[in-house]
């Protein structure tokens, strides 16, 4: 699986970033206490977890606390310290990097959830208000599988419609996929080979499904993600089934 760019440049400032603010403080570490040089320190653990992850905050909390034994304890240049007050101010500076580190990185995640939750709602709000507006049930079905791309990051989609064909894999209304009739390991596995069918249907009647293929070597979609996926594709199956009790019974 490949790392992100963003989670590897997070790494490597979590080792060097605290190296390159322990150097910078050199010239200052006679003239200043060594619980101000700490303090220091651990606002660069914060930035590095705000910017980064849960990984790179702890990482930086234990370069932190090195760098600061190394450079700014005697003896200097060692990782030997022998005052009991730099060794308190060395494991302070390593637990609170490492909690602050935490907090940070939780912080982030929360708002990053915020953000995503209400783009999915977005999502379907906006489906819903096009299905209340729209009388082309084409537009609708258009507008799902448009979203289908976009929430699971696919590759491509496209809408069937009428009877089932072959045994696809399948992604069902819980969020669960499903080949050959058992359940895939979607985290542990990734998305399975070729097309994998989104089903549309409300009120027990088949309208139709949409095949959806991934991206090349894409991460699978988190649960939440899939489950929106089945609600826009009952959105679509509602238009349709409402345009065909519309059109009655056909002669």
């Amino acid at each position: 699986m490949r790392i992100p760019l963003r989670d590897t440049a997070a790494v490597a400032a979590g080792v060097l970033a605290p190296l390159g603010a322990a150097l910078a403080l050199v010239p200052l570490r006679t003239s200043v206490t060594h619980t101000a040089l700490g303090l220091v320190l651990v606002v660069v653990v914060v930035a590095v977890s705000a910017l980064g992850n849960r990984f790179a905050g702890a990482l930086a909390a234990l370069s932190a606390a090195a760098w600061f034994d190394f450079f700014h304890t005697e003896p200097y240049q060692s990782f030997h310290i022998h005052d009991r007050a730099d060794i308190e101010t060395a494991v302070l500076l390593l637990l609170v990097g490492l909690i602050v580190s935490q907090l940070a990185a939780y912080g982030r995640t929360m708002r990053r959830v915020a953000v995503v939750d209400a783009t999915h709602l977005e999502r379907l709000h906006g489906t819903s208000r096009l299905a209340g507006l729209s009388t082309s049930s084409d537009e609708v079905v258009r507008r799902v599988r448009d979203e289908l791309i976009e929430v699971l990051e696919l590759r491509a989609c496209r809408f069937e419609y009428g009877t089932l064909i072959g045994r696809p894999a399948r992604l069902d209304p819980d969020g669960t996929v499903k080949v050959a009739g058992w359940i895939w390991d979607l985290e542990r596995q990734g998305w399975p080979d070729g097309e994998i069918e989104l089903r549309a249907i409300v009120h027990g009647r088949y309208q139709g499904r949409f095949m959806m293929t991934p991206g090349p070597d894409s991460a699978p979609p988190p649960l939440e993600a899939r489950l929106v996926a089945a609600d826009l594709a009952a959105q679509a199956a509602a238009v349709l089934d409402d345009e065909a009790v519309s059109a009655g019974p056909r002669s």
